[in-house]
Order: structure tokens, then sequence, then C-alpha cells
């Protein structure tokens, strides 16, 4: 039995692009697996980037997509996805940063501490 290879940053970015429904359940998959972690955010890097570099700046696909990761991202990415949110001041990520804190993940993740 071979193992299937990890799919590239790449293919992650045009999964993120089209995110469709089957493209929703191949992201959810990369998301169980932690040797695949570092793959996922490389390729939401690309994906953010290509954003900011696009003619068209579709803000609400990407605080949808925020949104959408940050429900259904474990508490181990919360960090990681927010770190990406907040690398760039270009207002693609500031529209994913938006969606990704409405969704309430990081708050869940790490609860703030009763004293």
């Amino acid at each position: 039995m071979t193992s299937a290879p990890f799919p590239d940053r790449e293919t992650i970015a045009a999964k993120f692009t089209a995110f469709g429904e089957q493209d929703k359940a191949y992201i959810t998959l990369l998301l169980e697996n932690v040797a695949q972690d570092d793959n996922l955010i490389d390729g939401l890097h690309r994906y953010l980037d290509n954003a900011a570099g696009a003619s068209f700046l579709n803000s609400l696909k990407l605080e949808n997509l925020g949104k959408w990761i940050g429900d259904v991202a474990p508490a181990r990415l919360q960090i990681r996805l927010m770190e990406a949110a907040k690398s760039s001041q270009h207002p693609a990520y500031g529209a994913f940063r938006t969606g990704l804190t409405r969704s309430g993940g990081l708050e869940r993740a790490y609860p703030p501490a009763q004293i």
C-alpha cells in the first residue's frame, strides 16, 4: 500500500479559491491530519497572497472563508490561523481576519482565564 503524497501549497490554494462543497470536505480532511498542518498554512498564505494581488478584491468571500475555517479548524491551528491573518495589512488579510475573529475559534480554543 502506498501513501498518498501530501498536497502542495498550490493545490491547497486552489481548493481555497474554488471553495465549493467538495473543496470544503477536502480541506476538512487536511485539518484532521497534524502532519499536514504546515502545508495547509502554506497553502492559506499562498491563497491570501493571490487574493491580495488580484485586480478585484472579494472581501465577502475572504470573510466567509475566515469564518468557516475558524469554525472547523481544531484548537491546535487557531493561533497559526490568526498569525496568518495578521501577517499583512492588505485589505484581503483584513477581511480574512474579520471572518476569523467572528468565528470565535481562538476564544473557544483558548478561553480567558478565570481569575
